[in-house]
């Protein structure tokens, strides 16, 4: 049988953790379940909300993607400001705080599961946020820019485990006594941008076709590794509702060609798989990588290990 195929992707990543989950479960067990699962149960539907995908839900920890920046922000203030809300009706030793990380990269997607630099990020930035506080990416900071009711207060360059380059990292400055920013009776910031574009008082219907084309271009285009196409939208559609997008997967695609510590990050997440899907889904990445030939040599060792079929 053959393994599904490695799909590989651009997206937003937000993980979380509970601060002190092994100290609250010493002191009360079932309390500390229970807490979890209400708390739980606000996070999933915030995330729902906001358009994001679950992938990891492991203990006390939350792992998942979104199509927009825009959208996983909101997501986490969203998170942190109910979250507050939550716990002011528990007793002060119940209280249960999540930190968050949000990263923006690629990430592999197989079997229903995320993993990659990406994601590995978003996880160790969820390590450098305060207790009930948001770490985000440089990346993640220059898309969001003025677009958000936040502001970042910049921690420098920090070494993060297993990760070969120094990340500027950004904490996320927001009240969480405001009324949590994602409702259903109110589109998103990014959703709301785009509407008001609507109802420009100009041509609505020429506008509203010149759109549609936008949007099947972008489609034509949106699963692609070749920077090229995604200049060619910027060039087409300059100020296209797609175009921060398109620059930010632009220079992934340059920072990931240019870059050889990124390439080795990637090598060293399959370098150790038994699996020669993972080893090929360098090579597509890296068809003239410095580790090409070993990947081939360790793909062609993998298919000769299995037991040759009996003659008899």
């Amino acid at each position: 049988m053959e393994a599904p195929p490695l799909e590989r992707k651009l997206a937003a990543i937000l993980a979380a953790d509970v601060e002190g989950y092994s100290r609250l479960m010493s002191v009360d067990e079932e309390q500390t379940l229970a807490t979890l699962t209400s708390h739980r149960a606000i996070i999933d539907d915030l995330i729902e909300k906001a358009h994001g995908q679950i992938f990891g839900t492991a203990g006390d920890s939350v792992l998942a993607e979104f199509p927009s920046v825009v959208h996983a922000f909101n997501a986490a203030v969203g998170i942190q400001q109910s979250l507050w809300r939550a716990n002011r009706d528990l007793p002060v030793d119940r209280h249960m705080n999540f930190r968050i990380g949000i990263n923006v990269g690629d990430v592999l997607v197989k079997d229903g599961d995320i993993f990659g630099d990406g994601v590995n990020i978003a996880a160790r930035l969820e390590g450098l946020a305060d207790v009930g506080g948001i770490c985000v990416t440089r990346g993640v900071r220059d898309h969001l820019r003025d677009r958000v009711d936040a502001s970042f207060e910049d921690l420098g360059e920090q070494n993060i485990k297993n990760i070969p380059r120094p990340l500027r990292v950004f904490r996320v400055l927001f009240d969480k006594e405001n009324e949590p920013a994602i409702d259903l009776a109110l589109p998103l910031i990014e959703d709301r941008e785009q509407a008001s574009s609507v109802d420009q008082p100009l041509s609505r219907d020429k506008g509203d076709e010149d759109r549609s084309i936008e949007v099947t271009f972008w489609q034509s285009v949106q699963e692609s590794d070749d920077p090229a196409e995604y200049a060619l939208y910027i060039a087409r559609f300059p100020d296209g509702q797609f175009v921060e997008l398109a620059h930010t997967r632009i220079e992934s695609a340059e920072e990931s060609r240019d870059d050889p510590s990124i390439e080795l990050a990637f090598w060293e997440t399959v370098r150790e798989s038994d699996k020669p899907d993972m080893l090929q889904a360098y090579l597509v990445k890296y068809p003239n990588g410095q580790f090409r030939d070993l990947a081939n040599i360790m793909i062609a060792n993998l298919g000769r290990a299995k037991p040759a079929p009996s003659l008899d």
